[in-house]
């Protein structure tokens, strides 16, 4: 009896120690959800399922991750976002926007008319600046983990009638994301923002003159068919708000501290593809609006400045305390 006592005592010994850790190295294969708002085949989407496709792969089928596109588990981010929060959900692609409640400094990516260009965020975004913020979504007890960033382009105005300076937005009603330093923006450009137009019904709003044009990337202006209301494009690209790939900090106590590390590898790798494939599609819908008679144009260095300018409140506002890292940001790779 003595014998099976200590023999059990030894045993427990040597597994108590695999599970402090968080492993579950003897615990057999774990299969993880992932979800997903926009639909099949859009560059996040394509980037979700390379994701899953190398976990599975590396971890040898340790760790399978289900994708779930179009919405079909959480129709909206910030549902995606409190379910990951308490366990609900393992994975989540979701807008850095709304990431910005749990870590602050996010707001300032989001600044208008910060970056030069695509290759000027992503130097940032890959940079310390960017690594750190990341970090800090774990390090602010949400429950989050922040494991790599995908491209949602530059957003810019359409409207009606032609833009190309500052003083052609005046009096102009613009659609815009329930955000007030959006609205902030526009006002400060001498239009008008609105709010509580859903996407869908943008292009309705812009034929019956409720509105004068709207704001976002080529994918949404060519797909939900808004170019054909509003057929004039200027390219001032005012924000980049960056997508982030969201875990649940409890996926890291369902699979084994090897298996966590490949999985924060493998987010890191898809970065690169998901960009390729935004760029893709980007061109795609930037030529398809194009052939349909939609009038783009491209602001001068000159001009640009004119628009940047008028944001002087919005930094003094929403990047008070963060100075030194605005300041960092225009001067990257300067």
């Amino acid at each position: 009896m003595k014998k099976v006592v200590a023999l059990l005592l030894i045993a427990a010994a040597i597994i108590v120690p695999v599970f402090a850790q968080g492993g579950t190295e003897s615990a057999g294969p774990v299969t993880l959800v992932l979800s997903e708002v926009h639909a099949e085949g859009y560059p996040t989407t394509l980037a979700d399922y390379r994701f899953a496709e190398l976990v599975n792969e590396r971890t040898e089928g340790r760790v399978t991750i289900d994708v779930y596109s179009g919405g079909t588990l959480y129709g909206e981010e910030t549902g995606s976002i409190e379910a990951l929060q308490i366990g609900d959900l393992d994975f989540a692609r979701v807008s850095a926007s709304p990431v910005a409640s749990y870590v602050p400094s996010l707001n300032v990516i989001q600044l208008p008319y910060l970056y030069r260009d695509g290759d000027h965020m992503w130097q940032v975004l890959n940079g310390p600046i960017g690594q750190q913020m990341l970090d800090e979504i774990q390090a602010s007890g949400s429950g989050l983990v922040g494991l790599c960033y995908y491209d949602a382009g530059a957003r810019n105005f359409y409207t009606t009638k032609p833009v190309q300076s500052v003083a052609d937005m005046a009096g102009l009603k613009i659609r815009l994301q329930n955000n007030a330093m959006m609205v902030e923006m526009v006002e400060l450009l001498g239009g008008n923002g609105v709010t509580g137009i859903g996407p869908n019904e943008v292009y309705s709003a812009i034929s019956q003159g409720t509105i004068d044009g709207a704001e976002n990337n080529w994918p949404t202006y060519e797909s939900m068919g808004d170019y054909e209301a509003a057929p004039y494009f200027i390219l001032d690209g005012h924000t980049r708000v960056p997508e982030i790939l969201l875990a649940s900090e409890n996926v890291i106590n369902k699979v084994s501290a090897e298996d966590w590390e490949i999985i924060k590898e493998c987010a890191k790798e898809t970065q690169d593809y998901e960009i390729e494939q935004w760029a893709l599609r980007e061109e795609s819908s930037r030529e398809k609006v194009v052939a349909a008679g939609v009038t783009v144009y491209e602001p001068t260095a000159e001009e640009i400045q004119e628009f940047q300018d008028r944001m002087a409140p919005i930094y003094e506002e929403y990047g008070a305390g963060y100075e030194d890292m605005i300041q960092e940001i225009i001067n990257t790779g300067l």
